[in-house]
Formats: structure tokens, sequence, C-alpha cells
């Protein structure tokens, strides 16, 4: 049997963040990079960002949000749609196998 609680008095907002972290988890997506290649992470979107690390051969990744950046041509194809991957990192579209060559997930804000 299970019991529903009313939120504690001054946990209404830690209980409205955990229920949209919850929704967003349960929509998340992770997608395959192309094979056999190493992938670089870059600080934005484009090939003029640092580069803050490098994915490895088989690496699956969530897509939280895209937005244009620099034209990259990779594996699957030639596009300028970056993928943020985690907060502050970015993959080109080229190098991700979303289905599409569009966007798949809303622009990044």
């Amino acid at each position: 049997m299970s019991v529903d609680r009313a939120p504690e008095a001054g946990n209404e907002t830690t209980t409205e963040a955990a229920t949209t972290e919850a929704t967003v988890a349960a929509s998340l997506h992770y997608y395959s990079i192309a094979p056999n290649t190493r992938v670089n992470v870059r600080s934005g979107p484009g090939t003029g960002y640092t580069i803050v690390r490098v994915l490895a051969e088989g690496s699956q990744v969530p897509i939280y949000c895209q937005t244009p950046g620099t034209t990259v041509t990779g594996y699957y194809g030639t596009t300028n749609i970056w993928d943020n991957i985690d907060d502050g990192e970015y993959i080109s579209d080229a190098y991700v196998n979303t289905g599409s060559d569009g966007y798949v997930r809303p622009h990044c804000s």
C-alpha cells in the first residue's frame, strides 16, 4: 500500500524541481555516435570552441537541446546543428545517429 504525502512546508520548490527533472529524464534518449569514430566534445557549438574531452568509439550520448553553429561534414552528412550533451558540452550532429537531417530535440535557449 502506498501513501500520498503532501510536500512539507517550504519544500514546494524542491518537489517541483524533482518533478521537472523526472520528466526530462523519462523523455531522454541516448543516441549512438558514428561507428569507429572518436568525437571531439567542445565548449560551444562550433569548431572554434575549446575541446573539453573526446568521446570514445561506440559512445552513446543524450541530447538535451540543439543549436546552430559551425557547419561540419561528418559520417552522417553536412550540418550546422550542434547537440548539447551536457552542461557546456557540444558535439556536431554530423557524427550522431539521430535518424534525422533536422532537429530532434528542442532548440537551446
